[in-house]
């Protein structure tokens, strides 16, 4: 039984980072993308692609860069340098991409002097797209609220009001930034429900989020942004083996310790491995063997917020 760590993995995940954009027919295609203000360099050499149907989530660290990258893709700020397509074309080309978009932000900046009904109309004209008031606000429970002004809205239904714009018209691509804060659970299981059955349509999503348990449930691949860069981007079972899953445990007094394992200060063990378990059951065997008994035994695969909280450790140059 042997202790393992990642530093000597190589990872499907991150060979994703290095290989960049893999096809031409996707739907955000992202290359060598910078954004700067002044000195500040915001994000560097950033490439991916998000295909046609999957969802996509753009995580990472406050500061990381992901707001900057996003608002290049709406069109709503140019690249410093880079290039950018969205559905084939330049963002900025919004006669062409916008009618086939659309964007929840963390806050839409509604009018507050326009009544629910009025703000739904208003977004449907401007997009484009063709669809009614009423079903998008059946779709987030707001049907009764058609007459209230957007002033008098909880922060949780101004959410679900955001939601409703965004995909009224049922758009190819819906871009999500943190589309959950602030929603209780029936609101967050409603919203999920209709981001799938627009998924089920064939519709490309790009969700940014705090509320990592979300992208490990529903992100078919995970971007992980750092200080303006990648530092891991694959599905979520490939960024899950980039870190060793891991094993606790204490021993009575007097018995003996596994080879090659020592207590940490506390007295504890702890088990690193890429092989939780096989190495779970040799400990098993040799703790029967020498009629041991492992107090406090816990056995925890990697998870999303352990590569997270890895790749938030790790030095800038790395």
């Amino acid at each position: 039984m042997s202790q393992h760590t990642s530093s000597s993995t190589t990872t499907a995940a991150e060979t994703d980072v290095a290989a960049g954009p893999r096809s031409s027919g996707a739907v955000i295609a992202v290359e060598d993308l910078d954004v700067r203000y002044g000195d500040f360099h915001a994000v560097r050499g950033l490439s991916f692609e998000v295909q046609r149907g999957e969802l996509y989530a753009l995580l990472g660290t406050n500061g990381a860069g992901k707001t900057s990258t996003m608002e290049v893709v709406e069109g709503h700020r140019p690249a410093s340098s880079g290039t950018v397509r969205v559905f084939g074309r330049s963002p900025s080309d919004r006669r062409t991409v916008r009618p086939r978009t659309g964007i929840m932000l963390q806050d839409s900046g509604f009018s507050p002097d326009l009544t629910v009904l009025e703000s739904v109309e208003l977004i449907g004209r401007l997009t484009g797209r063709r669809d009614t008031a009423q079903r998008v606000l059946g779709v987030v429970d707001l049907g009764h609220k058609t007459d209230t002004m957007v002033s008098q809205l909880s922060g949780g239904e101004k959410r679900r009001l955001d939601f409703a714009t965004a995909v009224y018209g049922r758009p190819e691509l819906l871009i999500l930034d943190e589309p959950t804060t602030g929603l209780d659970i029936a609101s967050r299981d409603a919203l999920w429900a209709a981001v799938e059955q627009l998924r089920e349509d064939g519709a490309t999503v790009v969700l940014t989020t705090h509320y990592l348990e979300e992208a490990q449930q529903r992100a078919d691949r995970i971007g992980l942004m750092h200080r303006g860069v990648f530092r891991r981007q694959g599905t979520v079972a490939e960024l899950v083996r980039s870190l060793p899953a891991s094993i606790r445990f204490r021993l009575p007094s007097p018995a003996p310790a596994p080879a090659g394992l020592t207590p940490a200060a506390d007295g504890s063990y702890l088990l690193e491995t890429f092989e939780l378990q096989r190495d779970l059951k040799q400990l098993l065997n040799w703790a029967d063997a020498h009629a041991v008994e492992l107090q406090g035994l816990e056995a925890a695969p990697t998870r999303l917020d352990d590569v997270f909280r890895a790749v938030d450790a790790e030095p800038t140059g790395s």
